[in-house]
């Protein structure tokens, strides 16, 4: 059957607005035998950019061989439309390193999908400024790192964290509520590496408690956003989010509770999209092909 030989790959990429982008791209796995599984295209008219998504597998002999032979095919299309791209199999599962506090709600969630096969990344560790979620990250088989933190010794713990990432050839640092502002270089080291999960209170209650500020206000929805971190607290291009309706029923307790579900699996969007190549940013916001 059509498209049913060898490895799937993805491309994805965005540039400058043109002509005969899609036309390049379709035209020259039409003349290599191949064959696309899925197509997803967004032109941002305010930017001028253009933004695309095409997973495909060879279909016949001209088809290249092998991840390097792909990428060499596409060079001349990426050269011609100065495309910022990206080509990957897709197959191959990107490795993360997962950042925490205290708060084992996304944690746990993530190393659940993970473990069950439902989640195609390969988690690689967890950091942590506290001891409390060591149990829980040996119990799946995963290295454990504890690097406290203070006002003194910031720079080298987050050096710490850049080390672990690099040992363990991590593509992406996921905040599963890890409860540090990161410094600027290492935000701008991580720059569309990084993930980060909030409750979407945000700006409206900042600091601590905002349930119990939010239920003093008699808030109707809660939700939670999760984005890519940068220098501006955040404030970096969201990936995903989700709300739910409460009332004045709901005791801050319950609150917590539906705030913490959300938050896990608004999360767990957000990395299963990244990884899947499905997030391309565009300035300060970001393109999901979903």
């Amino acid at each position: 059957m059509a498209g049913d030989r060898g490895p799937a790959y993805v491309l994805t990429f965005s540039c400058v607005d043109a002509v005969g982008i899609v036309a390049a791209v379709t035209g020259l796995l039409a003349q290599r035998d191949g064959f696309i599984l899925d197509s997803q295209q967004y032109a941002d008219l305010d930017s001028g950019r253009f933004f695309m998504r095409v997973a495909f597998r060879g279909a016949g002999p001209r088809f290249p061989e092998g991840l390097d032979a792909v990428r060499a095919a596409f060079a001349p299309v990426v050269t011609r439309f100065h495309m910022d791209a990206r080509i990957s199999d897709a197959g191959a599962k990107p490795r993360f390193v997962i950042a925490v506090s205290q708060g084992s709600h996304c944690l746990n969630d993530l190393l659940h999908r993970w473990s069950t096969g439902n989640l195609a990344i390969d988690i690689v560790g967890v950091v942590s400024n506290h001891q409390h979620l060591r149990r829980l990250t040996e119990w799946h088989g995963l290295p454990f790192h504890y690097l406290p933190v203070d006002k003194d010794n910031r720079e080298s713990q987050e050096a710490a964290i850049l080390k672990v990432m690099a040992e363990g050839e991590a593509d992406y640092l996921v905040l599963a509520r890890y409860m540090q502002i990161l410094s600027e270089e290492l935000s701008a080291s991580l720059a569309g590496r990084c993930i980060n999960i909030h409750h979407s209170f945000l700006p409206g209650f900042k600091g601590a408690k905002p349930y119990h500020r939010a239920h003093e206000r008699g808030v109707k929805l809660i939700g939670a956003t999760a984005h890519f971190v940068t220098s501006d607290l955040d404030e970096g291009p969201i990936i995903e989010q989700a709300v739910e309706r409460v009332d004045h029923r709901d005791s801050v307790e319950a609150l917590i509770r539906i705030g913490r579900d959300i938050e896990a699996q608004v999360l767990a969007r957000a990395v299963r999209w990244v990884a899947e190549q499905r997030v391309l940013i565009d300035g300060r916001k970001t393109v999901v092909f979903r």
